[in-house]
């Protein structure tokens, strides 16, 4: 098979990562087989007895992972799901058969709008609506004056594709509040709930029990392989596991993604608050760095961010930005960005990237961040 210009520059990019000594995050996606599955064995020792046999269909390791969850969440109980997209939709099709309304209320910016080719419409027959579509979570007005009856209430925390951006705590009480209100249940898209926490000055348990289901991930903040767990009362979670099957979920063993997600608990979890404050550092650096430059226009969103990640607009298009990025990458060993994309509306020629700041970060000051930019500056041309 031939090689596509695509997969060639994929090849350069990850190459070009891979060999800098200094980066604000490394993907787990951004290893070798032999690296991960290397790193898996040498680790996984330390979160769960190797002895047992392996998980089938869904015991052993992976009903610890789904336990662990449920504590950490403080709901009731809780079903691993192969896919995050596989969980909501679970949930949310057994929320409608519950409330007897098919209607889900949602942003229009959130992953099963963007990221999921109308899977809730098309799959599980529910139909959406849009409270409200400025780049922000609903309030609670939004939410108590929307002229249409809806069964269920669904909040991304964080709102990703709207620059990870959180509500105050307040705000978020009220519009489930509202919620309530309307004789709505709640739901939580928290594939990256983990690292909410600092922003809202409260544990996970008080967050998640504000809504009646929750959906966490285990590779976008937790560096886990895959995998995602949905938990909840413990009647709704026995229908899920039934839909779960339905949805061709019930695989037969996953214990290599049960593994990492145990890790990512015991390990990135409890670091995660340490990214989320020096994130503020770098973002605050970036636009430091980006107002003493040549660019005559940028944009750090939002500034401070709500969590570790964040985006960075600049009015260049993307190939010149991912150019420019791999250069740096490649020539100084420091990659500042990765990928960067066009915006989903707005005047053609702006694009923004989105940055994470994890482990490999904490090392960077706010004089690392700022001559990185100058770096990355000078190769715009």
């Amino acid at each position: 098979m031939a090689v596509t210009d695509e997969q060639k520059q994929r090849h350069r990019r990850l190459t070009a990562w891979k060999r800098s000594g200094r980066v604000l995050a490394r993907a787990s996606a951004d290893h070798t087989l032999g690296e991960r599955l290397a790193a898996l064995a040498a680790d996984a020792g330390s979160v769960h007895d190797l002895e047992e046999w392996t998980d089938v269909y869904g015991d052993g390791v992976v009903a610890e992972v789904e336990r662990r969850t449920a504590d950490l969440l403080g709901m009731e109980a809780a079903a691993f799901f192969p896919t995050g997209t596989m969980a909501q939709q679970v949930a949310l099709r057994s929320w409608a058969g519950r409330t007897g309304n098919p209607v889900v209320a949602l942003h229009p910016l959130s992953h099963p709008e963007m990221h999921e080719g109308g899977a809730l419409t098309s799959v599980s027959g529910l139909r959406t609506v849009h409270p409200t579509s400025a780049p922000r979570l609903p309030t609670a007005d939004e939410v108590r004056d929307f002229p249409e009856p809806f069964g269920t209430l669904m909040l991304e925390l964080p709102l990703r594709d709207a620059g990870f951006v959180l509500p105050s705590w307040e705000e978020l009480e009220a519009v489930v509040a509202a919620a309530r209100e309307r004789d709505a249940v709640v739901h939580l898209d928290g594939a990256r709930l983990w690292e909410c926490g600092p922003h809202f000055g409260r544990g996970l348990p008080e967050i998640a029990g504000l809504a009646d289901s929750v959906y966490v991930s285990f590779y976008k903040s937790l560096n886990g392989l895959s995998g995602a767990v949905l938990a909840g009362p413990e009647s709704l979670v026995d229908e899920a596991r039934t839909w779960r099957h339905r949805y061709g979920g019930q695989v037969f063993q996953q214990y290599p993604a049960a593994l990492s997600a145990l890790l990512g608990l015991e390990r990135e979890l409890p670091m995660l608050p340490r990214y989320v404050a020096h994130a503020k550092v770098v973002a605050g650096a970036m636009a430091e760095g980006f107002a003493d430059s040549a660019v005559p226009w940028f944009r750090v969103h939002p500034e401070p961010p709500h969590t570790h990640q964040f985006q960075v607009w600049l009015p260049y298009g993307t190939q010149e930005l991912d150019e420019a990025s791999v250069r740096q990458a490649e020539e100084t060993g420091v990659t500042l960005f990765r990928r960067w994309l066009a915006g989903p509306a707005g005047p053609p020629g702006v694009s923004y990237t989105e940055v994470t700041v994890a482990a490999p970060g904490l090392e960077w000051s706010a004089g690392d961040v700022r001559e990185a930019v100058a770096e990355f500056v000078r190769r715009l041309g």
